[in-house]
C-alpha cells in the first residue's frame, strides 16, 4: 500500500470506523433496516438483527453470515417495553456493550384522513413511535450507563413535509423526528449521540407495491427535484456517518436523503 492510500485508510478508520463494535438494528430484516445492518456488518461491526418476523431474520442473518460478516438475529416486538428489555439484556450480556441502535422497525399506511379509522392511527403510532421510543430507553439507559452510544432513527420526509393521503404515518414519522430531537438534548452531555435520517421515497419490500405505478411516478417527478426514487445503498453513507465518531458533535438532527423532497 503506497504512503497515500495508508494515509486514506488511516483516515477513514479514524473517522468512520466502527471494527468491534456491537450495533442492533430493528426493523433489521428487510429494506432500509437490512441494508443498515449490512452497512454495519461490512464496516466491522457485530450485527444484531432484531424483528418481529422471526423467518425474515433467520434469513437475513444467514445471507449476511454467508458472506463471512458478524451477525446474529434475534425475535421482537418494539412495541413490547418487555420484549425490547429482553433484548437489550440478551445482547448486553452476551457482548458487554452495545455500541450503536438503530430504529428502522416501521409501517406505511394511506387514507384519506376523512376515512381514516382510529384503529389504524393507533397501530400506525404505536409501531412507528413508540416502536422508536421504546428501544431507544431499553438501549438508551445502557449507552448512559457506559457513557457513550450512537442512536439512529429512521424518519422520512414526512418528520417535515405533509403527505396527503397518510396523516397517521405523517404524524408518526413527525414524532419520531422529536422524539430524536429530545432525546438528543437530554442525553448529548451524557455521551450518547440520537440523530435521524430522513429518506424519501425507497425502493423497498414495503414501497413496491406503489412505486411503480404511473400515477405515483409522475407524483415522483415533480415532488422530488431528482426526478427518481431513491435506491437502498444511496443511504449507506448517511448510516455510516451518523452511527461512527464522525457524529460526535452531531446532536438531534434530522439528515435528508431526499432527493431534494424538502429543499422546495
Amino acid at each position: 500500500m503506497t504512503p497515500i492510500l495508508e494515509a486514506q485508510d488511516t483516515l477513514f478508520r479514524e473517522v468512520f470506523g466502527i471494527e468491534g463494535q456491537v450495533a442492533v438494528v430493528t426493523g433489521g430484516a428487510s429494506g432500509i433496516g437490512l441494508l443498515a445492518a449490512e452497512t454495519l456488518a461490512r464496516a466491522g461491526a457485530h450485527v444484531v438483527v432484531a424483528s418481529r418476523d422471526a423467518e425474515r431474520v433467520r434469513v437475513a442473518v444467514e445471507g449476511l453470515t454467508a458472506r463471512g460478516l458478524s451477525a446474529q438475529g434475534i425475535t421482537t416486538d418494539v412495541t413490547d417495553g418487555t420484549a425490547v428489555g429482553d433484548l437489550g439484556r440478551t445482547v448486553h450480556a452476551e457482548h458487554g456493550r452495545i455500541d450503536i441502535l438503530v430504529n428502522s422497525a416501521g409501517v406505511f399506511t394511506t387514507a384519506d384522513a376523512t376515512d381514516l379509522e382510529l384503529d389504524e392511527w393507533r397501530r400506525v403510532l404505536e409501531i412507528n413511535a413508540t416502536g422508536t421510543l421504546i428501544p431507544c430507553q431499553v438501549i438508551g439507559r445502557l449507552m448512559i450507563d457506559r457513557g457513550r452510544g450512537k442512536i439512529v432513527n429512521i424518519g422520512s420526509t414526512s418528520s417535515l413535509v405533509g403527505l396527503p393521503g397518510a396523516a397517521a404515518y405523517t404524524a408518526s414519522k413527525g414524532a419520531v423526528l422529536q422524539i430524536t430531537r429530545t432525546l438528543g438534548a437530554e442525553w448529548a452531555p451524557l455521551g450518547v449521540n440520537v440523530n435521524a435520517i430522513g429518506p424519501c421515497d425507497f425502493r423497498t419490500p414495503m414501497t413496491a407495491s406503489f412505486l411503480d405505478t404511473p400515477e405515483y411516478r409522475r407524483w415522483l417527478e415533480h415532488a422530488l427535484p431528482i426526478g427518481r426514487p431513491g435506491e437502498l445503498t444511496e443511504l449507506r453513507g448517511a448510516v455510516l456517518l451518523l452511527c461512527s465518531s464522525a457524529a460526535d458533535m452531531i446532536v438531534g438532527h434530522c439528515l435528508m436523503v431526499d432527493g431534494g423532497r424538502t429543499a422546495i
